[in-house]
This record gives C-alpha cells, structure tokens and sequence, in this order.
C-alpha cells in the first residue's frame, strides 16, 4: 500500500460518518495497527526499501498523538540532512515535500516543515533563497541553511594573513571573503557577484502520433539563474565569469554512448572544487584587449582569427597562447586567470547531467553551432554554417549558465593528453606529466573539448576528448578557450 493510500484510508476513518459509526478509538487502533506492520517489514526487508517503510510508517504515526511529534522530527532531521548533498538531494527533497503535503491535515509543524522544504530547493538549485538565514524550530530539531556558507559547495574558512574585501550577492546580502593568490601574495580588490537569469534548453524525444517507430524532437525551455561578475577589461570590454559551486560527478561517458571512444574509459567519480569559469569562449574583443597588456612570457598576435567579429569567439590560437593570455590576464587584475583542467570542464558542461549533451539525449542546430549534414542518436538533419557565430547567439545556456559549451570553437584544456582515464585525479586538477609541467618546450598534445563549427555532433558530446599538439596555432579556424578563476572561491 503506497503511503498516499494509506494516509486517505486513514483520513476517511476521521470523517464524521465513520467516528459515528465505529467510534473515535478506533482510528487510533487502525493507526497503531498499520504502524506496527510496518515496523516488522521494516526489520524483514533489505535496507534498499527503508526509505519507502519509512513514509507509510510516518503515515500512521502523525494520527496518533504519543508518536506525531517524533515523527515530525525525525521528517526535519531528514531535511536537514539534505542541506550538505546539493542536486543529489533534489529527489529525496521532491519525495518529502509529497509527503508533508500529503500529512498536512495531521501535522502540527506543517507550516515550518513546508517553508523550510520550499527554501531548500531554492537552495540545492544553485540559488538563495529570500530567507536564507531564517531558521526553523520543529521540536527539538534545528532546520537551517546557516550552517554551510551562502553558496553551499564552497571550501571552508580558513585564516590567512590577507586583505579583508566585501563580496555583495546583491539583493542586500554581502559575503566577507580573504582573497588571496597562491604565492600567498595579498590582494586588496573589490569583488561583486551578482544574480543573473537565463534560460535553459533541453531536448525531449517523443514518438510521432502518426509512425511510433519515428520520433519527434521538442524543445523545452525554462527560465533559471546563477551568480557571478563582469572583469573590466578597459575600453567597454568586459569578462563576463560565472561561479560554479563544487560537486561530484561521473567523468567519462559509458560503453553504449554513441560516438564512445576508449579514451573516455573508465567511467570514474571526481570532486571538484569550486571556480569561476567564464561564461563565453574568450572572444576577439577580448583577445585584444588581453593581448594589448604587457608580455609575460611570449608574444601574441593582436588578431589572428579566420573568422573576424569582436564577439565572434577567438580562434586559430595554441595552447601555449591560451596560457600566456590568461597570465597576462592575471598580472592585470591580480586574480589567477588559467586555463580549465578537463575535469573542471567536463563537470561544467554537464552541470548536473549525465546524457551525451546537456541538452539531452541528442543535439540540433537550433540549439548549438556544428555540421547539421551529420545526426546523432534520434536527431535529425539541420544547418551547416561553415563559419563560427558571435557567443551565446543561440540564447540557450546549461544549467550553470554557461553558453556554447558544445560546437563553435574547440577549447583548450590544461591537461596533457592520456589515452584512457586509468590513474586518473580524483581530484579535479589538470592531469600533467611531472617531466613535462611547466616546461616551455613541452610539445606533448593538450587536450580539447566541446567540437567546433567543423564538428560532426559526436565529437560535441560532453564527454569527447580529442587532442593536439600544443605548439600550432594554425588549425583550421577551429580552436579557441574560455578561462577559469579559481582565487575567488577561497571562502
């Protein structure tokens, strides 16, 4: 019996008729009845099915009044347990909110259980809640958000000897945050994040009314938001860099993805720490403004892309060009500009997801910019451009509020390249041969992510990671970056 039947067979025995008919008693009987079958499956059954013996026993606990209160706590201890899991609790959250909704009639906490729930799932969506620091007193459990800093994901405090700025989230709430690089070199800058909205795409396949063998392709859009600021480049360019909280995900792709290589392989779980990561592909406007700064290691060419337009991305620049813009880039504003690892990268662009795009189970090109003469998975045909589009042209971002992560232009990661993932970090750093770091002489191939323009939709996938040689620049119009800051994060 599924708690929603048992909690309206349960409801019916309160309704006039039936106390008229069998007493007041006998609710509590029935109650006491179901919750102690309950408890006996609960210790005859393996612990995969708690969770579901747990609902139908809170279901007759709540009518009887020597056990609502502890099961109101323990339904606050579950919620509050959610607060540390981020996206991971969203289904569990989901599950609890249908269940204080479903003993609304018998809880005497509804109001603050629901309320906390609610601000919740704000919170393990990236976002802050109205009443972040409010808290909530059910009984004798605490339910707060205030335990974890503002953004949950982020590293602990710690004391360094620093400059003390303010980091505003708009809407009033402020942060106090030690920024510092990590030669241990003190920064005195003021840094704002602020919210921003954006919508989101995903791709819902469906078969046609008329053939159920053929399928229908659906967009769906929604609206959602995230955090992060503007670096003033001079001149009216501007960085635009986004803050994505840290996590854990599965990197690689499985056997059975179309388009699977075996340097994919094996699928591994790595936790990332939090960064910022810009929100674009590093355009032509940008390039300029970088590469008008002074020389740190290496020359740059003021312009060297096929395709010209200030918000067209930047291409046809190596990977040891990449890594002197961001260190320029770093010398200028005094944060640590780099490039991603491709964890750091694969974990953004998936931002939460685990399908071949973070679309979903296909591509289109209404959606993203690569070779339409080529389909994947159940899509279908579309448009081949032959030339790169001005950023974010497409409207459509992923659930970090990151743009063009699939298709348009190739993009450096700091990694060299390793034929599959065996002995790979855990830990989100970039996978560098210790002979080889830091070496300006190193030639080894870096890797890629993301396909380009040029790309059939398989090698856009989130999880594909092509190589090339570090040295050439040359290649096709093809390859360019986005950066990511990691000083902001140290919270």
């Amino acid at each position: 019996m599924t708690p929603a039947v048992r909690s309206n067979l349960l409801a019916q025995f309160e309704t006039p008729e039936f106390q008229h008919k069998f007493g007041t008693n006998r609710l509590k009987s029935v109650a006491q009845l179901l919750m102690d079958y309950v408890t006996y499956l609960m210790g005859t059954h393996p612990p995969s099915r708690q969770g579901e013996f747990q609902a139908q026993q809170w279901a007759a606990m709540v009518y009887l009044d020597q056990h609502r209160t502890q099961a109101e706590e323990e339904i606050a201890t579950a919620l509050q347990g959610l607060v540390n899991r981020g996206k991971n609790g969203q289904a569990e959250l989901a599950r609890l909110q249908r269940l204080i909704q479903e003993f609304r009639p018998q809880l005497s906490q509804y109001d603050r259980l629901m309320k906390f729930a609610q601000s919740l799932g704000i919170w393990l969506k990236d976002q802050i809640p109205p009443d972040a620091g409010q808290s909530y007193g059910v009984h004798g459990v605490n339910l707060s958000l205030n335990q974890v800093t503002q953004l949950e994901g982020f590293p602990p405090l710690q004391t360094f000897e620093c400059e003390v700025v303010t980091i505003g989230l708009g809407a009033g709430t402020e942060i106090n945050a030690r920024l510092f690089l990590s030669s241990g070199e003190r920064i005195s800058i003021d840094l704002v994040l602020e919210r921003f909205t954006f919508e989101v795409a995903t791709i819902e396949l469906k078969p046609t009314r008329r053939l159920r063998t053929e399928t229908e392709l659906i967009i769906n859009r929604h609206q959602h938001g995230a955090y992060g600021f503007t670096e003033d480049l001079g001149n009216g360019v501007e960085l635009e860099m986004v803050g994505i909280r840290e996590g854990s995900f599965i990197m690689g792709s499985p056997e059975t993805e179309e388009g699977h290589s075996k340097s994919e392989s094996p699928q591994h779980q790595v936790t990332v720490k939090s960064f910022l990561m810009g929100k674009y592909p590093v355009t032509q406007a940008q390039w300029q403004a970088v590469a008008a700064l002074p020389e740190v290691k290496t020359e740059l060419e003021p312009d060297p892309s096929y395709f010209k337009g200030e918000n067209r991305p930047v291409e046809r620049v190596s990977w040891y060009d990449a890594v002197e813009f961001c260190e320029r880039l770093s010398q200028y504003t005094k944060r640590q500009y780099r490039l991603p690892s491709e964890a750091e990268w694969e974990y953004a662009c998936r931002a939460g997801t685990t399908t071949p795009f973070h679309f979903g189970e296909t591509i289109t090109t209404d959606l993203a910019n690569y070779d339409g003469n080529y389909t994947y998975g159940s899509g279908s045909k579309g448009k081949y451009l032959e030339e790169t589009t001005p950023v974010g042209s497409f409207r459509v971002a992923n659930e970090f509020g990151l743009y063009d992560m699939h298709g348009n232009v190739w993009e450096w990661c700091a990694d060299h390249w390793h034929s599959n993932y065996e002995d790979a970090p855990t830990d989100g750093s970039a996978w560098e041969d210790e002979s080889n770091n830091n070496n300006d002489n190193d030639n080894l191939s870096r890797l890629l992510r993301g396909g380009s323009w040029r790309s059939d939709p398989g090698f856009c996938r989130s999880g594909s990671r092509p190589f090339y040689n570090p040295l050439l620049r040359r290649s096709g119009s093809k390859f360019g970056f986005r950066v990511v800051c990691g000083c902001a994060w140290t919270l």
